[in-house]
């Protein structure tokens, strides 16, 4: 029977029929175990097949290096470097993707040995990014932030990777706030839809899969499908501990470029554009730098510099 899950807004199909090693991988990737019955009408459809036989490309002329398209079908080879071949079909309001895994030796040995980093981008080639396209026919964008809300509040958290974004939604959950995400939304002008992903915490002890930086991946326990920001925070870190105003061109431009600048999400500029290009749907370039003008507009803007050495709570926030 299929599982399901719900992330960035959509009800993610999985199929029958793959690789015995392939269920391992979604529950790492969407850091839980998926469900076996459909919350509501699928819109992505994911059939990983266990064939190492190449897609036909009949009737497919070339889109780019590696790409090909007959309007409605995108044939991506190698998709994002991860060795699956994928096949996606954008028909009424449903994405089809179907993935063989046919990595090239060289590929199948840097798999082999890069086994995290392998896992992390197999997971964004065929769960992610899939969903975040699919998205985007709804006008919903990629954004590299969290939502926590607490009883209080519900705060939008932007800032660079590394800043300790992870440890604070952490914190948060255990103080009793719920969070949309680790650090990765869909978002449109008044709500964010968290991507269904694992927790990724450096806490001694913690234990599970190890992930980038030396992190590991634990499961994202009571995760929000949606919340709606009512302010948004900026982390950074600077010789003290402050809270300050920030103004609006600032924190668009820390909300952008901080979305371009996310590792999750390296790859999936080319991918979106050449979906677009070869079904006409969604856009070929999300509009990541007007939605974030627009939440700028609408909510306060604060900045929280944190010295090394230190972290602040939730409930330090303003």
């Amino acid at each position: 029977m299929p599982s399901y899950v719900i992330t960035g807004g959509e009800v993610l199909e999985i199929a029958d029929g793959a690789p015995t090693w392939i269920p391992g991988l979604i529950e790492e990737t969407v850091g839980g175990t998926p469900l076996t019955s459909p919350p509501a009408t699928t819109t992505v459809r994911l059939r990983i097949e266990d064939s190492t036989e190449p897609f036909s490309r009949a009737g497919m002329s070339v889109l780019t290096r590696g790409a090909y398209g007959d309007g409605s079908r995108v044939l991506l080879a190698d998709a994002c470097s991860s060795g699956f071949d994928l096949l996606a079909e954008a028909e009424d309001d449903v994405l089809t993707v179907r993935a063989r895994y046919r990595p090239a030796p060289k590929t199948r040995a840097a798999n082999t040995v890069l086994r995290s980093r392998f896992r992390l981008l197999a997971g964004q080639t065929l769960v992610h990014y899939p969903v975040l396209w699919r998205a985007g026919w709804r006008g919903r964008v990629p954004l590299h932030v969290s939502v926590v809300g607490t009883a209080g509040r519900t705060v939008m958290l932007a800032g660079p990777g590394g800043v300790g974004k992870s440890t604070l939604v952490r914190r948060a959950i255990a103080l009793g706030a719920r969070a949309t995400a680790d650090n990765l939304c869909t978002a449109d002008a008044t709500a964010c839809y968290g991507i269904a992903e694992p927790m990724r915490t450096d806490a001694h002890g913690a234990g599970g899969p190890a992930t980038s930086h030396g992190r590991v991946s634990v499961p994202f326990a009571d995760r929000m499908e949606r919340l709606e920001p009512d302010r948004l925070v900026v982390l950074a870190r600077g010789p003290k501990t402050e809270i300050a105003e920030l103004s609006p061109a600032e924190a668009a431009r820390v909300l952008t470029a901080g979305t371009y600048a996310g590792g999750e999400l390296r790859r999936y500029w080319a991918f979106c554009a050449t979906l677009a290009l070869g079904t006409g749907r969604g856009p070929a370039h999300p509009p990541i730098a007007e939605l974030a003008g627009a939440y700028v507009a609408a909510l306060p803007c604060f900045l929280v510099t944190i010295a090394d050495g230190e972290a602040v709570g939730i409930e330090e926030l303003p």
